[in-house]
């Protein structure tokens, strides 16, 4: 037996619309009569099936957003009463889908239209397919039944057997939206809609199971925050009780938690006080669960370590503090004087009560810029020592966070304040000697420039106002003493060192390297070597050999480590049974012991190994990251047989050293025949001038006399002079221009043995900054022209051999 045939059956139905509703077959509305379409369509129907007896019958047409669809559902009647709110009403049975075509006339004042049925006929038995669909359907539906508690409803479903009945009950699912009761409409083919109600059943039962985890975990979380919101409270009251036992709640048992009480019984300035009071304000409205109150206790706890009012008393005795100084470091006569120079002002202003100033004290700011290893760090504890003070040290080195100066905003888990006031809290007083240690490695990225965040800092105009990010109150680095460190002046942001007072320290003399050695490096390293004073001793004369040819630096870490591994070795014999101790180390054992020297200079070498001792080498001198050092510059010319022309250097060298050389060979060859040079042959051959080391990048235009020199050596086959050094600028026209670090340059020329140093006329004040012991070993000559150059640093043409003048290249 099949289900309703297939046949096209013509009708003429009122219409009833229903407004954002969908009725499917099978199902049984109750429709309020109170609405004007609705009643006209029933009443045209009653009148209908007056005429032309059965049931009055309607056809059910969806109007969505005022659009009627397609397709309809011829309705029957079943009863007209009274709703269960007392309004008129009419129950009806949905029978079969209706494809809606043209409108027609009928009797009432209902719309008319001609409708045909287009339900499907389904097969009886079904195929397997669709009955596994049924099964599949009637368990998900009586699933979502049995959650809803509708029991009654389960039968009722699982004893519809007609697949096309069972796809349109779905139709009562709430679930569904408007527009998916209209798919379902309008899909004729049953299996179709089984399938599609299907689908959106198992996906509403999906969303089911998730909303029922989420509510269950909501309701875990409420029931836990409730339970340990009441357990807090009974501690609280525990609590309360055994403070009053113990003595009041003024008791010790509590007095740690009491912010308030700390905060009045603390010494803070006026505003700082006023902060943390409100901030406790914030703690006691605060919950126990917010995480606002951890936060303002950390806030607490830092403001209140910080020492606000603690500061050490200057030790004012002048000449005890340079004494001090003196014993502490040997050499570095100018910090010392501006440390002496600050330490007489700040007893002065204090004689006078002139201690604090427009709200500034009298802090300083001192950047020390040198090579390494001259002293520039550990100058920072003298200086405090010397003064009486604490000290910090801040190393800035790969500092890339702005937040690492100014600190972090509370709202960042794990804020901290900057390392500015970590260092005050460390100190524990406001007046500290505080060492940013290599603030010229300071670095930026996305997250900032710190040498920014030092700009107010090291600014004695601001800096009695700092305000942290993480503190967010003023405090006051006026009367703190900054001693800023670097390597390279060039690598300080220029605004950040206009801030500070620059003081040089360009190294040491060979006679101050023996006695920082002898002094402080020896001792030093015979504890480490656990040896005892009087067990080993170095001669003076070996001390010297060390600094001189065993290192050549500025500062002294390498003559540190030389006497380190001479002790060593010493300690290391003695356990071996190959040493007697006590012992003297003299100048003949240092070879035997740590090795041959590794700077012999060019004075002690044999005339025919010298770099100089062919035409076409001078030595230059020049200032690096580590100090002064000397430069050798070579040049050379092609063989005309090889076509080679025009200019080529090597070494690594910049743009500004790039152009010396060409300036160079420019003055040579406008005034050769003045120099009495044969210029005409760097027409037709190349010229090359290479600066050894070429792994290391050079620039600066302080070479400009010494590639003249070397050029004029190679054409006139003269050679350059061993003892001689030379810096200085040149110009197209032969003068020679003033250049910078003359001092570096100077104590370098003393370190290799140079005797004889030409420099620039303008650079001869320079002099003043250079030891005199350093003036006394070296003939200095001044001069203005590139001439006078020549005339010293020239042998004369009897020293070179008549088959050297103009060497071609090999």
């Amino acid at each position: 037996m099949a289900t309703e045939s297939n046949a096209v059956t013509p009708l003429a139905l009122p219409v009833l619309p229903l407004d954002d509703e969908v009725v499917l077959p099978g199902m049984v509305v109750p429709l309020d009569l109170s609405d004007t379409d609705v009643r006209a369509a029933v009443e045209a129907a009653q009148a209908a099936a007056r005429e032309g007896g059965g049931k009055p019958e309607v056809l059910l047409v969806p109007r969505i957003d005022g659009t009627y669809t397609g397709t309809g559902v011829i309705g029957t009647v079943e009863q007209v009463g009274r709703l269960s709110d007392g309004d008129p009403g009419a129950l009806i049975r949905g029978r079969g889908r209706v494809r809606i075509g043209a409108g027609t006339s009928g009797p009432g004042g209902a719309l008319w239209v001609e409708g045909t049925r287009v339900d499907e006929a389904v097969p009886d038995p079904l195929p397997g397919a669709a009955a596994e669909l049924v099964k599949e359907y009637k368990a998900l539906a009586t699933s979502w039944l049995k959650k809803r508690g509708a029991w009654q409803v389960v039968d009722r479903v699982q004893q519809i057997e007609d697949i096309s009945a069972l796809a349109d009950n779905s139709g009562y699912s709430p679930f569904l939206t408007t527009a998916q009761k209209v798919q379902l409409l309008e899909t004729v083919d049953a299996v179709a809609r089984l399938k599609l109600a299907i689908q959106w059943l198992g996906e509403h039962l999906a969303e089911q199971d998730v909303a029922e985890s989420i509510a269950k975990d909501v309701q875990e979380g409420v029931d836990k925050q409730q339970r340990e919101f009441l357990l807090r409270r009974q501690l609280e009251a525990v609590r309360k009780e055994l403070a009053e036992l113990n003595g009041g709640p003024g008791s010790g048992a509590d007095e740690s938690d009491d912010y308030r009480a700390r905060v009045e019984a603390a010494d803070l300035p006026e505003h700082v006080r006023d902060a943390a009071l409100k901030e406790v304000d914030k703690l006691e409205r605060s919950s126990d669960q917010s995480p606002e109150g951890s936060w303002i206790r950390t806030w607490l706890d830092t403001v209140l370590e910080l020492p606000w009012t603690e500061r050490t008393e200057d030790a004012y005795d002048i000449r005890g503090a340079q004494e001090i100084l003196d014993t502490e470091h040997a050499g570095l006569q100018d910090v010392k004087e501006r440390i002496t120079e600050y330490l007489a002002v700040r007893k002065r202003r204090s004689e006078r009560g002139l201690g604090v100033v427009g709200g500034r004290r009298g802090g300083a700011v001192l950047a020390l810029v040198g090579p390494p290893g001259v002293g520039k760090t550990s100058l920072g504890e003298s200086v405090a020592h010397a003064m009486g003070r604490k000290f910090v040290r801040v190393a800035l080195g790969g500092v890339r966070d702005e937040a690492e100066i100014r600190g972090h905003r509370r709202t960042y888990v794990g804020a901290l304040p900057g390392r500015i006031v970590r260092a005050i809290k460390e100190a524990g007083s406001m007046n500290p000697v505080v060492l940013l240690d290599e603030i010229d490695k300071v670095g930026s990225d996305f997250r900032g420039d710190p040498a920014a965040a030092l700009l107010e800092v090291l600014d004695p105009a601001q800096n009695h106002t700092f305000r942290d990010h993480y503190l967010e109150v003023e405090l006051d680095l006026s009367d703190v003493v900054f001693l800023a460190t670097a390597n390279v002046l060039e690598a300080i942001p220029e605004a950040l060192l206009d801030r500070m007072e620059l003081v040089r320290l360009d190294g040491y003399t060979e006679d101050e390297k023996v006695v920082i050695a002898r002094d402080h490096l020896l001792p030093r390293q015979l504890e480490r070597a656990g040896l005892e004073k009087d067990e080993v001793t170095l001669e003076e004369s070996a001390l010297r050999k060390l600094a001189g040819e065993y290192t050549r630096e500025a500062g002294v870490r390498n003559l540190e480590r030389a006497v380190a591994r001479l002790l060593r070795k010493v300690a290391a014999q003695h356990e071996l049974g190959d040493r007697e101790l006590p012992f003297t180390v003299t100048e003949a054992d240092l070879r035997g012991l740590i090795g041959r020297p590794h700077h012999v200079p060019e004075s002690a070498q044999d005339p025919a190994e010298r770099r100089t001792a062919v035409p076409g080498v001078a030595t230059g001198l020049a200032v690096t990251g580590a100090g002064g050092d000397v430069l050798f510059v070579e040049a050379s010319l092609a063989d005309p047989e090889t076509g080679a022309s025009g200019l080529t250097l090597t070494g690594q060298l910049g743009d500004v050293m790039k152009e010396s050389a060409q300036i160079a060979l420019s003055f040579l060859r406008s005034h050769g025949a003045e120099l009495e040079l044969p210029v005409a042959d760097l027409k037709d051959r190349g010229v090359h001038i290479h600066f050894p080391a070429g792994a290391v990048p050079k620039d600066g235009p302080s070479a400009g006399i010494t590639m003249t020199t070397a050029l004029a050596s190679l054409l006139s086959g003269r050679l350059v002079r061993t003892d001689v050094a030379m810096t200085g600028e040149v110009s197209l026209t032969g003068r020679v221009l003033p250049i910078g670090g003359l001092k570096q340059k100077l104590l370098a020329a003393h370190r290799a043995g140079i005797t004889t140093v030409v420099i620039p006329k303008r650079n001869e004040a320079d002099l003043d900054d250079v030891p005199a012991e350093v003036l006394d070993t070296l003939e200095v000559h001044p001069v203005t022209d590139v001439r006078q150059v020549l005339e010293i640093a020239l042998a004369p043409a009897s020293a070179a051999r008549p088959e050297e003048r103009i060497p071609a290249a090999a």
